[in-house]
């Protein structure tokens, strides 16, 4: 937890980065859900005749269905990255705040 609360103290280019690394983790979960959804919907087309079906087809289906999914996430998904980002931030406040309320407190009873 300590981690946690002092992680965007250390400098601005160091919280950037941090968050930028958030954002991405967080589309790249959005995305491995997104992929399921992609899959299970690719799944129920029938892929049959002269040019359908076999070993060939899953493999590039499933290609297709996470960069199909990475593209959405990219683009803003459907809101799972951003509720992520801001559970996350929530967080990194709440664990800041017991620590800066210490603080306040200390200098009070000096």
């Amino acid at each position: 937890m300590e981690m946690l609360a002092t992680s965007f103290s250390a400098s601005s280019a160091s919280a950037k980065n941090d968050l930028q690394t958030m954002r991405q983790k967080a589309e790249e979960l959005e995305s491995v859900f997104l992929n399921t959804l992609v899959s299970e919907m690719f799944a129920s087309i029938a892929s049959e005749g002269e040019f359908g079906g076999g070993y060939a087809e899953e493999t590039w289906r499933g290609m297709q269905s996470e960069q199909y999914a990475a593209s959405m996430a990219r683009s803003g998904g459907i809101g799972i990255a951003d509720e992520i980002m801001r559970s996350l931030l929530l967080t990194q406040e709440s664990a800041q705040l017991p620590q800066n309320n210490n603080n306040s407190d200390e200098g009070s009873n000096s």
